[in-house]
């Protein structure tokens, strides 16, 4: 018989976990900028797979951490280095394809916006989305019996939290969708925009350099 989620039994623990899911949620990161980005660009129905995409997709990587994958980048350092160098390979891609996007009223069509498929995928390669997890489970999973449950409650909590809050984010580039008509403030805007993808960046170079340098 399956038990019920140790972190039911603790008030304390529980709000502790949503109060983390919320501000790792709520404060900037590559999600948040990109979905501001995709909100101003393409407003708020297209941005919706985007949207959907980056909440299961979390998800799933989170329920994928809490049952020991976590324990494999342990297990081989040099993989946690290849996932952070692909990660910053793939942000500056995307950082440029903010950068150069036109909108819905550009001449090309504006492009097109992050899909489902390609928004689950990029939690893989998100740094903050693999250290939100990894500082989940640590700290809020109990250990011992009844891990699936635990885990499960940690992915269900996080995921009620995070949604409203990337919403929020491309909410908040719907927002300013007309402030951006012009082209000249929307193009200021995106290379903004892609400016702090990049400088999400810092961090994971730091890391590279000082695994290389040990």
């Amino acid at each position: 018989m399956t038990s019920l989620p140790q972190l039911l039994s603790s008030p304390q623990l529980l709000a502790a976990l949503a109060a983390f899911a919320f501000v790792s949620s709520i404060t900037p990161g590559p999600n948040n900028a990109m979905l501001m980005a995709s909100g101003a660009n393409f407003g708020f129905a297209r941005t919706l797979p985007h949207l959907a995409g980056v909440t299961i997709g979390f998800a799933i990587l989170l329920l994928s951490v809490g049952l020991g994958l976590g324990g494999l980048f342990t297990a081989v350092p040099a993989l946690h280095a290849v996932l952070k160098a692909v990660g910053a390979a793939y942000l500056l891609w995307l950082a440029w394809k903010i950068a150069t996007a036109k909108g819905v009223s550009g001449k090309d069509g504006g492009g097109r916006p992050i899909s489902f498929l390609q928004a689950v995928g990029f939690q893989w390669v998100n740094p903050k989305a693999w250290v939100m997890s990894v500082g989940a489970v640590a700290a809020y999973v109990p250990q011992g019996e009844g891990l699936l449950p635990n885990v499960a409650l940690v992915v269900l909590v996080f995921s009620l939290v995070n949604l409203p809050c990337i919403v929020a984010w491309a909410g908040g580039g719907v927002a300013l969708r007309r402030l951006l008509a012009q082209p000249a403030a929307l193009r200021a805007f995106n290379w903004i925009m892609a400016a702090l993808l990049v400088g999400s960046l810092i961090p994971i170079v730091l890391d590279l350099a000082g695994g290389w340098r040990a």
